[in-house]
């Protein structure tokens, strides 16, 4: 896949999207956003495939924001029109049933952060800053952040990030849950790599198993998803991961998964 605003390489069954607007501080405008989700449509359809890293280029920013000169000129009617394509970018990453790893290298302030946010693991390097800064704009997050940022940290803490404006380091963002793990820039790609390198070698259909269960769950009551995740642990022991799994387990070797 080739695109304008974005570097997408696939190695060892591992994809990097690559955010590619550094001028800009890799913000997303409606160009970038319609790209992200014609990449994530193609990742969701090739088996090759079975991690992803998400990133920016350069060293200053993951993504710094939504295009705000784009944005600017927005009436009521077009900028829902905008808000409405974060969110098919966001059920298109959290649809995927591969994972999904941000490695944010930067500032993830407002579209970056909310991207960050549909990612089912964030590591962050230590010159990362996250934020949800729009009411300094005299707007809202629109890409999911009021919901998705609740969900993560808490509602307290998302509504002092989201009504203060304030942007916070990679240290706190680890403290509060936000980021998973804070690494050296230089060691944050290397780590990403390693840690989607690990998640595909084990049972494919497993982890996706495992990504909806984690999905589904948070959208109900406790007794309706602990039955979603039984009916998901049941169709686990209809594929040959599961039989190669537990018989490997049983022969003391390495499991070789094949992903059926």
């Amino acid at each position: 896949m080739t695109f304008e605003n974005l570097l997408y390489a696939v190695e060892d069954g591992i994809a990097t999207v690559t955010v590619n607007r550094p001028r800009a501080l890799n913000a997303l405008n409606e160009a970038t956003l319609k790209e992200l989700i014609c990449c994530f449509a193609g990742i969701r359809d090739d088996d090759a495939v079975k991690a992803v890293i998400l990133t920016g280029a350069g060293e200053k920013a993951f993504v710094a924001g939504a295009d705000i000169a784009e944005m600017q000129s927005l009436d009521a009617v077009t900028a829902r029109r905008f808000a409405q394509l974060g969110h098919q970018l966001a059920a298109a990453i959290e649809e995927l049933s591969k994972p999904v790893i941000a490695a944010v290298n930067g500032f993830a302030l407002g579209g970056g952060c909310e991207l960050s946010l549909c990612c089912d693991i964030r590591l962050a390097a230590e010159n990362a800053r996250f934020g949800q800064p729009e009411v300094n704009l005299g707007v809202i997050p629109g890409f999911g952040g009021t919901q998705r940022l609740a969900r993560l940290v808490g509602k307290g803490m998302a509504a002092e990030l989201i009504m203060t404006g304030d942007m916070i380091d990679a240290a706190e963002a680890h403290r509060i849950g936000l980021a998973n793990k804070v690494y050296p820039s230089a060691e944050l790609l290397p780590a990403a790599r390693k840690m989607a390198a690990k998640i595909a070698s084990k049972g494919l259909v497993a982890v996706s198993f495992a990504k909806a269960a984690l999905r589904d769950g948070l959208e109900t009551d406790l007794s309706r998803a602990c039955a979603r995740e039984a009916d998901l642990f049941g169709l686990c022991f209809a594929t040959a991961d599961q039989k190669e799994g537990m018989q490997a387990f049983l022969e003391k070797r390495p499991a070789k998964f094949t992903g059926k």
